[in-house]
């Protein structure tokens, strides 16, 4: 790992050179499997809900295309997060997620503040920047588009 300066840092302990090589791609992978894994769960529950108690939200906070923008939301927190979990098409849906999410923080976790515990922002922030990183990022090498050889 290079600095600025263009020197290497070297490791206190060498042996572990090993276990540092691998264990990025496991640790994101983990993040991924784990993150898509809480989105979905947020969508079972908007499944759960129904689909008509979803728009009812969207009308009751003002929003436009009330319809449109519930079947949006449980479509990317259910097959969205399941792709991100798998890593299949991981850049396109994390990208999608990260805007949804965004919208809701600006929508309406923004003005109440950063405690979650009061309808805050400080796990969207969270989920929204952890989307955000793996889209950059893309699936992984331990992900379905790194498989199939192809990334959306």
């Amino acid at each position: 790992m290079s600095g600025r300066t263009g020197t290497e840092t070297k490791l206190v302990i060498p042996g572990l050179a090993g276990f540092y090589a691998w264990s990025p791609e496991v640790g994101f992978t983990l993040v991924r499997l784990i993150i898509g894994y809480i989105l979905f769960m947020h969508g079972w529950a908007k499944v759960n809900a129904g689909f008509a108690a979803e728009v009812a939200f969207f009308v009751k906070i003002g929003f436009v295309a009330p319809a449109v923008c519930a079947f949006l939301i449980i479509f990317l927190e259910t097959v969205g997060a399941i792709c991100v979990a798998l890593g299949l098409f991981t850049r396109f849906f994390a990208a999608a997620l990260a805007i949804e999410i965004g919208v809701m923080f600006v929508a309406i976790h923004g003005p109440r503040g950063f405690s979650a515990s009061h309808g805050g922002y400080e796990y969207v922030l969270l989920l929204g920047i952890v989307m955000f990183a793996i889209a950059l990022y893309g699936g992984g090498r331990y992900s379905l588009d790194r498989l199939i050889g192809k990334e959306l």
